[in-house]
Parts: structure tokens; sequence; C-alpha cells
């Protein structure tokens, strides 16, 4: 793999003593799209987390580009390249859309860029955060990190408890994101056949390892997905 802006080597990593990741080899080249898949507690969260740098590192290091990252903590991650929309969307309430957006703006990232991903942002950009549906929120998170500029863009479990249509939308959006080759996307999600149409390569975890890397279409007929996930998807 070619020019990779993340590598985990030998990574063991939870919360506090325990140990959720377990020796975890992973390399992320730089512009791919990545799946993430498997049971909820089979380490999913935990794997973004850790490259966030919000878990305990008991072991391994992980690098972003040629520079060692182990011991940075979150904030410098973010600085550095590194974006997370986490499970729980994290907006500004209080503040309006346009706030929000302005107060994460870095680099050359602009609202214009924000507003053409999420027209519908444009449109509620005076509304106060708390005053948005719950897809709403999630465009607002998910544009609120793509205003520092990452390289690398984690995204936890977006579509979790949206109507379709918005996770329609979102996918689309993730699609629009990877198409463009220059920033690597790496997308949790429960839908497994949502997550194994969006990107190429898909990684399927159980018990804190990754038991698949490879190509995503390989996962389709294969009994891998019956028995960590409980289905069966036919290519």
């Amino acid at each position: 793999m070619t020019d990779p802006v993340l590598t985990l080597s030998g990574v063991t990593a939870g919360y506090g003593p325990t140990h959720v990741l377990k020796g975890i080899d992973l390399t992320l080249a730089r512009g791919e799209p990545v799946s993430v898949i498997g049971r909820n507690g089979a380490g999913k969260t935990t794997l973004l987390n850790t490259i966030m740098g919000l878990t305990k590192m008991h072991g391994g290091a992980i690098t972003l580009g040629t520079r060692d990252i182990t011991a940075l903590p979150p904030f410098r991650r973010n600085a550095a390249g590194i974006g997370l929309v986490p499970q729980t969307r994290d907006i500004f309430k209080s503040l309006t859309v346009e706030e929000n957006l302005l107060a994460a703006q870095s680099g050359d990232a602009t609202l214009d860029e924000a507003y053409a991903l999420f027209p519908r942002l444009k449109e509620r950009r005076r509304n106060g955060g708390g005053q948005l549906s719950g897809g709403e929120q999630q465009m607002l998170a998910i544009a609120r990190t793509l205003m520092t500029g990452p390289d690398l863009l984690l995204l936890d479990e977006p579509l979790e408890g949206l109507a379709p249509v918005i996770c329609d939308q979102l996918m689309q959006v993730f699609d629009d994101i990877a198409a463009t080759g220059t920033r690597t996307v790496v997308l949790v999600e429960q839908h497994a056949e949502a997550a194994l149409t969006f990107a190429r390569r898909a990684l399927l975890m159980a018990g804190g390892t990754i038991v698949h890397d490879g190509p995503a279409a390989a996962l389709r007929g294969s009994d891998l997905l019956e028995r960590h996930i409980g289905v069966a998807l036919h290519s």
C-alpha cells in the first residue's frame, strides 16, 4: 500500500484497565474509503476512539503519515488532520447552525463547501442546533467535523436512528466525499448492506480483533457475515 495516511501497529487499547482492542495491525491509504462492520461490542467504536486518542493505550503504536501520534491528546490529533463524528453528535445546541460551523472552521474549509454538501443546513443556518431534527443534527455534526479540514474522517454509526430517506441522503454525501480522493473515510456502520456498498475495502471485527480485512465483495455470500453479525448478503 502506497502513501499510508494512518498505521496501527500491534495496538491494544481500551478503557481504564480493560482491553477492548487486541493487537490491531491496520494501514489506511490516503484517499481510500473503508467500512468497518461487526456486532455491538466487537470493538468498532473503540477502534475509532483509539485513533482519535480517546482510549487508554496498553500497547502498540499509531502513526499518522510518518508522525508517531501514540501519545498525542485528541485536540492535537484533530489539529494534525483527524476528524471524528461520534455517535453522540456533539453539536452546540445553544448556537445557530452557522455559529456551530464557524466555531469549528480551520484552514481552507468554507461555509460554502459545507452548504454545498448539505443544502438543508443553509436553509436552517439561523436556527439553533437544538431546533433541528435528528437528521439535521447529524448533518451538522458531519459538516462541523469537515470544517476542521481533516485528511482522515472517522464516522461512527452516522445512520443510527435516522429515517431511511435521511440515511440515503447521508450515504450519497459520503460517496461524494470519498469520490474526491482527497480524504480517507472510515465508516463504522451497523447496516451491513450500506457499509459494503460504500467501500471496496471492508474490515469485519469480532472480539476486539479484525477477522477480515479485504474486498467488501468477498464478504457477500460468505459465512463470515452470518457467523459474526448474524446476516447473510448475496452478491
